[in-house]
């Protein structure tokens, strides 16, 4: 059962309003089913919003704080559990610790920074968890299609979605978490 669930996703503001719709909706999905949220602990961007939802309809929040995120007054209240961290490694790691199953919302350079570093801890046999890549309006094709030549040109080891899945809507992303 994944009750533990790690969310990487923007801190943007300056997204199209359909992220933050969508955010919502897998917030209050969480919130009614009493999953943990593992977040970065940011109050801004899509952070905030799942956060926000998914404490209001029940999940407990854990967030994991870098120094230099606390020193720029960026983090949230909603937090139940808080880990500082140092640096953005420690924050993936605990992240990745703390979780069942990571989900990525779109992002920016951050959020593909933790979805590499989860699936390329993966490849090692540091863990078995996957990252849900959550195609939001076809938002990670860039991504999906990069994998799928990193393949074709023999540069993986192994059948990549081995270490990712992919959700294009709410109930095929809610399948993957059961």
């Amino acid at each position: 059962m994944m009750d533990k669930i790690a969310i990487f996703c923007s801190a943007s503001e300056n997204i199209e309003p359909v992220f933050f719709e969508k955010a919502r909706e897998l917030g209050i999905w969480m919130g009614q089913n009493k999953k943990t949220l593992v977040y970065g602990g940011a109050n801004i961007g899509l952070m905030e919003c799942i956060a926000k939802v998914a404490k209001d309809n029940g999940s407990m929040i854990i967030g994991v704080i870098p120094t230099k995120l606390e020193e720029r007054g960026r983090t949230s209240d909603l937090v139940d559990v808080t880990f500082r961290t140092d640096n953005l490694s420690d924050r993936k790691d605990v992240m990745l610790n703390e979780s069942d199953v990571a989900v990525a919302l779109p992002g920016g350079v951050g959020t593909l920074d933790e979805i590499f570093h989860v699936m390329a801890a993966a490849t090692l046999d540091y863990h078995q968890k996957k990252v849900i890549f959550y195609n939001i309006n076809g938002f990670w094709n860039g991504i999906l299609d990069f994998l799928n030549g990193l393949e074709e040109k023999r540069f993986a080891h192994h059948p990549l979605n081995s270490y990712f899945a992919v959700a294009n809507n709410l109930r095929e992303l809610i399948e993957l978490l059961k």
